[in-house]
């Protein structure tokens, strides 16, 4: 097959259909329509550096090769990111199939009732296992969920400070999210042990990690009635799996749980994407950022399902948002719920209770050989303290096929999951240079933190155990929804792109599936030098000197070129600026990422076909030149014309060409064309 073959297939139309739809539209070739549809102001008539195009076998190649310099080690590195089994019937009927993986946000719920009540499982699941009201459907990982979460506490607390605590024992990655999230909005990030430091005297919020980052597994209901005295609202990052048997935080009274569910079927794929989770208390509903799913009725007056409490979203809040999260991760939030209507309450214990046996028979060999283990009740994760030998048994245990984490010379952590098996503790015991045990060792859970509540009682999450009526059931789900394995969607814009089977079938390949973020860089090699590729490539596309892969959404893309440009006006001492100009008719997440960027959003007007109207771009730029930050487009704009960035483009070259040299320099820093939705500053 050769890549123009390759080409035709995937884009779809032949000549023939092609000479049909110009005809339709009254043009005579595509460069006509072409020159009729961009204006020749954002015309580029240059050449792209790019590689010759590939045919599927040669990029499948490609991949292969990359894949091959990866090494699937043993993972037992833990924080937040686990090995697990992804069901066979639920990786080929929802992560490999179209039906699932094409279809559009549901805002029509008539076409969507099968993921709108896969997403309502996913919501169940979240709710029952932290034991709080109402779940969100989804966020896009534990850090942004943390953060969402970190900003919904300081809009409930009845406290008026600024001062967010988080314990020093959440992971790493979270509080580098939460702290960035913090600084454009002014909070002030204290990061205490908790179990050591006083809490300050004012404080709105309060982030425990359960369990903690070590390990440890603590009843902190003192923290929560402490906190809560303070006028503050406390948030839980909580292990799903561990809620099984543990005490869900909503028993402890917590506000606020987050987290992922990544360990809930959905492979580590070297950091994602994985379906985040929030979850409030009663009262806080309103409150809660992102999708909602809720049951409504149909005409008919029959029970049926369609996103609720719309006046929350950024769509409809624009600059009035809090938050930009729209969809977020619905595909692995399907296969999250999906992997606990398989398991069922009763197997999802079991799976908790092997992987905390695991934790336990490796604890009780590690202090049979001498080595001191952290004396604290724990789930999966252990600390061991090997004075100055940290390194020494990280690298042997490596040699050994098993990735540990090195927290700092003298402490190492282990994490166990669902795929340990005896052999790998064989492995660490050997690394340590300890026999291990052999029989019984004590796994209970203390009391004070064992869960006695009922869990995941509605009958979907009691039925569809065996394979065939877990197929059965997703396939009659899918009946109900129309993706583009059907036929087109004339919705959206960002989303809707049937990417190619060749495409999507690396994506459950072990070697790019079962790769650790913090594996060893050796270990990483192919998938290093494939995002180094596709940066380059996206450089030249976009015409920038760099580009990050790293935000894991188009709102993440704009709030990450939102807070480059802060920063780039703060290098130079200009930090007063903070106006970010956007048209009326831009994406909905464009003025939520604006404010979270801690800037201020003035509107743009548009004419009734949503071109910005460029008598009014003057005009605002004239009014706030001085603290002008940004301007803000999606190109092409919402409704898939490129004239809005035309109007923009000209409005900035006359206020570049226009003004002093003072004025000059404040415009060199105006800029910033969303391709539809992320940011570019």
């Amino acid at each position: 097959m050769t890549a123009e073959q390759f080409a035709d297939r995937h884009i779809g139309p032949d000549p023939a259909g092609e000479r049909r739809m110009l005809e339709t539209v009254g043009y005579g070739s595509i460069d006509e329509l072409m020159d009729a549809a961009i204006p020749e102001v954002i015309r580029w008539h240059g050449t792209l550096d790019l590689p010759e195009p590939a045919s599927e076998h040669d990029a499948l190649a490609e991949l292969r090769a990359l894949a091959g310099r990866n090494t699937v080690a043993v993972s037992m590195i833990g924080l937040g990111y686990h090995g697990t089994h992804t069901p066979a019937v639920i990786r080929r009927n929802v992560l490999e199939n179209p039906a699932w993986y094409t279809a559009y946000t549901p805002y029509q719920p008539e076409i969507s009732q099968g993921r709108l009540e896969a997403l309502l499982n996913f919501q169940t699941m979240v709710c029952d296992l932290t034991g709080l009201a109402t779940a969100n459907a989804s966020m896009l990982d534990e850090g942004t969920a943390a953060a969402e979460a970190m900003t919904l506490a300081r809009r409930a607390s009845r406290s008026r400070s600024q001062v967010y605590v988080v314990d020093a024992d959440t992971l790493p990655q979270t509080i580098a999210v939460i702290t960035s999230r913090a600084e454009p909005l002014g909070i002030d990030v204290r990061v205490l042990d908790v179990t050591r430091d006083d809490l300050p005297g004012e404080f709105f919020g309060l982030h425990l990690q359960y369990p903690g980052a070590s390990g440890t597994v603590r009843d902190d209901s003192g923290l929560v009635e402490a906190a809560h005295a303070a006028g503050a609202l406390v948030t839980v990052a909580a292990d799903l799996l561990a809620l099984t048997l543990l005490r869900p935080p909503g028993e402890v009274g917590a506000d606020i749980a987050a987290g992922t569910t990544q360990r809930f079927g959905v492979p580590m794929g070297f950091g994602g994407p994985h379906a985040g989770y929030l979850a409030v208390r009663e009262g806080l509903e309103r409150m809660l950022p992102g999708r909602l799913v809720g049951v409504s009725r149909d005409a008919d007056g029959n029970p049926a399902y369609r996103l609720a409490l719309q006046t929350r979203e950024q769509h409809i809040r624009r600059e009035k948002a809090t938050s930009n999260i729209c969809t977020a991760q619905v595909l692995l939030a399907v296969i999250a719920g999906m992997y606990a209507v398989y398991h069922g309450p009763d197997g999802l214990r079991a799976i908790a209770a092997r992987t905390h046996g695991m934790a336990a028979r490796l604890a009780a060999g590690l202090r049979a050989g001498g080595v001191a283990v952290a004396d604290v009740a724990f789930f999966d994760t252990v600390t061991a303290t090997v004075p100055g030998r940290a390194a020494q048994v990280v690298a042997a245990a490596g040699r050994r096929g098993v990735n540990l984490r090195l927290v700092d010379a003298d402490r190492v952590g282990i994490s166990c999951d669902e795929t340990t098996t005896g052999a790998h503790l064989e492995a660490v015991w050997a690394a340590f240079g300890v026999a291990g045990v052999t029989g019984d060792v004590d796994a209970s859970v203390p009391a004070v933190l064992s869960r006695r509540s009922d869990f995941l009682t509605h009958p979907v999450f009691r039925t569809h155990h065996s394979e065939t009526a877990m197929l059965r059931y997703l396939r009659r789900l899918s009946d109900f929804d129309y993706a583009l394995d059907r036929g087109m969607i004339p919705l959206g814009s960002c989303t809707m792109k049937l990417n190619a089977t060749t495409e999507m079938e690396p994506v459950s390949w072990a070697e790019f599936a079962h790769i650790h973020p913090f594996a060893p860089a050796e270990q990483t090699a192919g998938y290093r030098e494939m995002i180094a590729q596709l940066e380059g490539w996206l450089a030249e596309l976009t015409g920038y000197d760099a580009v990050s892969v790293q935000p894991n959404a188009g709102s993440q893309g704009e709030l990450a070129g939102l807070l480059a440009i802060r920063a780039w006006h703060r290098s130079r001492g200009e930090g007063h600026r903070d106006v970010c100009l956007i048209p009326s008719s831009a994406h909905g997440t464009n003025a939520a990422s604006a404010v979270m960027a801690g800037m201020r959003v003035v509107v743009v007007g548009c004419d009734a076909d949503g071109n910005v109207d460029p008598v009014d771009l003057d005009a605002k730029i004239d009014k706030h030149r001085t603290a002008l930050a940004a301007i803000m487009v999606t190109y092409p704009s919402t409704h898939g014309d490129d004239r809005p960035a035309g109007g923009v483009a000209g409005g900035v070259d006359r206020l570049r060409r226009g003004q002093r040299a003072a004025q000059r320099r404040l415009a060199g820093g105006v800029g910033g064309i969303a391709g539809h939705p992320g940011v570019a500053p």
